[in-house]
């Protein structure tokens, strides 16, 4: 077994991934996605609708060889996942999912990076969480930087579909309200935002297989399905994000990325009324499913399924965004009580209330200080090949205290002013182990216990 403090260090050494987006690649996820739609024709399945007009992203925005550190992408996957309900022992199967990829990925600043020997040994039927949630992580990262890209002057939060989509909507059949049926949405939003400005809503849809390239072209194109599924204004015109991450057993990893542009997605602030205040508690909305087309007629034509954020729900829907982003960074923090101050009962809110024990939840009663800032959040203790490691996540403390307190106007405000100052991803010689810090405040941090 190699050594904790080698796997530890090894975390923060930054490898070469390959981005692809090009017209071919439009071409080929164009013929997948006819091939998939002849398929469902001929077993009298319904027609899928698709987002129209995928293109590359133009290489100003994603490099088409990026560097990154396994620790950065960790750090985004255990972000994505703090609010994904996977289990009543939510410090182990939602908080720490991305540790158990800590020895999954090899590389070097020389190489391309891929598949370790351990992540390669992955039992079957595990492979399709691995090859998933790495794609999650990676697409989530390289959607990161092409946003901060593209909006310089913004912040980007990254926010889970199914937890914002369930506020407006019924998703399953344990949900109140009418139910959608429709099992095609995207999995995240990204919300592009400044304090006191309407946001962008992206959804982005991403996908991950041990494959090859021919694979990520018919995840691409089912992601477009996902991403069709949510429209914020006008028809058709709600731009997107899709990824399918190519992590083969042999050879490096390559993320093959689309986009759609288009002038929705836009979400108004509304009034200065209260109960547009993001400090102000959304309620669970009963929004008829559905997708209006634009009329051609005097008759309007039957709604299409998915979800439509129409304008008198953007000021209602930004602050969803919102609440759910901050419910995300409580949770990774470990503060249940605060995380379910951010969410509705259809969202969740339960899950986060009542008894919470160390063994099996993540609690907030953690304390350190990285850079000279302080933070709070939780830690988790356990073995790294056969060594006794300790790893933390949490939030700086000033405003960590924000959060707590309900005051989400205050964070975003303090925390867009200081993204200049962050991220910082590196080895911390004090704490003696790998550290990232997200422009959101957001810190995971490990170390040999000593």
């Amino acid at each position: 077994m190699k050594p904790a403090a080698d796997v530890l260090k090894e975390l923060v050494q930054p490898s070469n991934i390959s981005a692809h987006s090009s017209t071919g690649l439009v071409g080929k996820v164009d013929e997948a996605a006819a091939e998939d739609d002849k398929a469902r024709e001929e077993k009298e399945l319904e027609e899928l609708r698709r987002k129209s007009e995928l293109r590359p992203i133009p290489a100003k925005e994603l490099d088409r060889t990026v560097q990154l550190t396994p620790w950065d992408v960790l750090h985004t996957l255990g972000r994505a996942i703090a609010l994904s309900r996977r289990g009543a022992s939510r410090g182990i199967a939602e908080h720490w999912g991305c540790l158990k990829y800590s020895q999954a990925l090899t590389g070097g600043a020389e190489s391309f990076m891929s598949l370790s020997a351990e992540g390669r040994e992955t039992a079957d039927y595990y492979k399709a969480i691995q090859s998933g949630e790495l794609g999650t992580g990676f697409a989530l990262t390289l959607a990161r930087q092409l946003l901060g890209r593209r909006y310089p002057d913004h912040s980007i939060s990254i926010v889970p579909a199914d937890t914002a989509l369930r506020a407006g909507w019924a998703l399953t059949s344990r949900d109140s309200g009418p139910r959608s049926g429709y099992r095609y949405r995207p999995q995240f939003f990204a919300e592009v935002w400044q304090p006191g400005e309407p946001s962008l809503a992206i959804p982005i849809a991403c996908k991950g297989n041990h494959s090859n390239a021919a694979t990520s072209h018919t995840q691409l194109a089912s992601a477009s399905a996902h991403v069709e599924a949510v429209h914020i204004g006008a028809w058709d015109e709600t731009p997107a994000l899709v990824f399918s991450t190519e992590l083969p057993t042999e050879g490096p990893l390559t993320v093959h990325a689309l986009q759609a542009r288009g002038t929705g997605g836009r979400l108004n602030r509304g009034s200065d009324a209260p109960d547009n205040h993001l400090d102000q508690p959304v309620e669970d909305e009963n929004i008829y499913p559905g997708i209006q087309r634009p009329y051609e007629g005097d008759a309007p034509p039957a709604p299409e399924p998915g979800f439509h954020v129409q304008p008198e729900h953007y000021p209602w829907f930004r602050r969803v965004l919102a609440r759910t982003a901050a419910a995300g960074l409580t949770a990774f923090a470990g503060d249940g009580t605060a995380t379910a101050q951010y969410l509705t009962k259809r969202q969740g809110q339960r899950h986060f209330t009542g008894l919470i024990h160390a063994a099996t939840d993540s609690v907030q009663d953690a304390y350190v200080q990285l850079h000279g800032i302080d933070f709070v959040g939780t830690d988790h203790v356990f073995r790294l090949n056969r060594t006794r490691v300790e790893a933390f996540s949490g939030v700086a403390k000033d405003l960590f205290r924000h959060l707590e307190e309900g005051q989400l106007e205050r964070y975003r405000s303090e925390v867009h002013a200081q993204r200049e100052a962050w991220p910082l991803l590196g080895w911390d010689s004090k704490w003696d182990g790998p550290i990232s810090i997200h422009q959101d405040g957001s810190v995971l941090a490990m170390r040999v216990l000593t």
